[in-house]
C-alpha cells in the first residue's frame, strides 16, 4: 500500500524559511512524478511543484524563484524548500503521487 507523509510544516514570520518533507513508502520511489499542492479553506487545491521522475521539476508562479523541490533516494523523500515566504502562502501543503494523498501539513506565514 502506497503511503505518502508529510512534516516540516509550523508558523513562521513573513520574509523566514520552511523546508517540507513528504516520505513515500509502499513503492519503490523515484517512479512517478511527485508534487506539491496546497489549500486554504474555501479554495480548491492549487498545484505548488512538480518533480518529474527523470528530475525535472515545475513550479507555479507564485513558486518560481522562492520554492525548490528535490528529493532524496536513499531517504525515500521529497523535499520542498520554502524561502521568503508570504502571508500569502499559508495553506495546508499536501503532497501527491502514486494516485494518493498525504494527509497534508500545514503552513502558517504570519507576524
Amino acid at each position: 500500500q502506497v503511503r505518502l507523509e508529510e512534516s516540516g510544516g509550523g508558523l513562521v514570520q513573513p520574509g523566514e524559511s520552511l523546508t517540507l518533507s513528504c516520505v513515500v513508502s509502499g513503492i519503490t520511489f523515484g517512479r512517478n512524478t511527485l508534487g506539491w499542492y496546497r489549500q486554504t479553506p474555501g479554495q480548491e487545491r492549487e498545484q505548488v511543484a512538480l518533480l518529474l521522475r527523470g528530475g525535472d521539476t515545475i513550479y507555479a508562479d507564485f513558486a518560481e524563484g522562492r520554492f525548490t523541490v528535490s528529493r532524496d533516494f536513499a531517504k525515500n523523500t521529497m523535499y520542498l524548500q520554502m524561502n521568503n515566504l508570504k502571508p500569502e502562502d499559508t495553506a495546508v501543503y499536501y503532497c501527491n503521487g502514486y494516485a494518493t494523498w498525504g494527509q497534508g501539513t500545514q503552513v502558517t506565514v504570519s507576524y
